[in-house]
Order: structure tokens, then sequence, then C-alpha cells
């Protein structure tokens, strides 16, 4: 801890924007381990219509999903947050867009669309992280459609991210 308030503020700020871009790392690199480390042990999660529960539930969801989409991509845009010691609120805009397998077509995909807003409440653990005590995700838009695009690269553990990002910071699993 900083004995500067306004620069802790900076600190933390910084730290709770590298969460939830590790969030958006987890789910389109496939790395469980990851998003295991993002919420605090009593959190909760709730994701639109598509999921309510423990943060424990929502990981093993996501892991059951996750061989399932050939493309995911989470691109955070605006994000507000305010911090009070230990705890924070927070709102990020978002895009994120899936290709999944299309149930009414088999062999076939869909692109799934959607602008989303995560409505987050973060905690400072005893470790010093920062992590989702709660997330509850609003689906402000959705676009579903035919797949007909290519060049899908969800490469999960293959991806050359972890072979040319060396640093601890990149690596997969639980934050160092």
């Amino acid at each position: 801890m900083h004995n500067d308030p306004a620069i802790q503020e900076l600190i933390d700020r910084e730290a709770i924007r590298d969460l939830v871009l590790c969030y958006s790392r987890a789910i389109d690199r496939k790395d469980v381990g990851l998003l295991r480390d993002l919420y605090t042990e009593d959190s909760t999660d709730t994701h639109g219509d598509t999921f309510d529960g423990s943060a424990e539930d929502f990981c093993k969801f996501i892991e059951g999903s996750l061989p399932h989409m050939t493309y995911s991509g989470h691109h955070a845009c605006n994000h507000m947050i305010a911090i009070d010691g230990d705890e924070g609120n927070g709102e990020v805009y978002a895009l994120a867009f899936h290709v999944v397998p299309d149930q009414a077509n088999p062999g076939k995909q869909i692109e799934d669309f959607m602008c989303v807003r995560y409505i987050d409440n973060y905690r400072r653990c005893a470790d010093g992280k920062w992590r989702f005590s709660k997330r509850v995700v609003t689906y402000d838009m959705q676009l579903q459609r035919p797949f007909t695009g290519g060049g899908l690269m969800a490469l999960g553990e293959k991806d050359p991210s972890y072979s040319e990002l060396l640093l601890p910071f990149f690596q997969r699993g639980a934050r160092s």
C-alpha cells in the first residue's frame, strides 16, 4: 500500500482494469485456471439469461462451453470505477463476439454478437489482488446470424501469445 491515497487509488484502478482485461483473456484463450483466479471464493456471476449462480459454478459452465466455441472475442470499452478502501464498483461496456454451433442446423455455425455491460463489485483480497465479488452482465443488444466467414483462431493453449509473451502475467493459469 502506498502512503499517498491518490497514488494508491491510481494503483488500485489499474489493478481493477487488469482484472477486467484478464477476464477477457481467460475466456478468449480458454484458460479456466485464470478465470477461477479472478473471483472471490464467495462471489456470484449473473450472465443475462444464460447463467446465474456461484462463480465456481460459472467457471464449470464456461469450461463445458469452451470446446463448442470456435471463436470468442471480448473487447472491453468504457470502464468506470469507484473505489472505497478494499471495495470497488465498476461498469464496463463491452463487445462480445462468439462463433458457436447452430443448434437448428447441425454442421453449421452462427455468429453471436452482443453489446454487454458488466456491472461489477470488486474486492481486494488478503493476497492484495483485486477480484470480482459479484458480476452482473446485461445483454443490451444481441445479434445472431449464420456465420459465413473464416480465419477463426480460437487457439487456446496453442495461441502464440504464450510462446511470445514470456513474462508471468501472460502465462496460463492463476495470476502470480
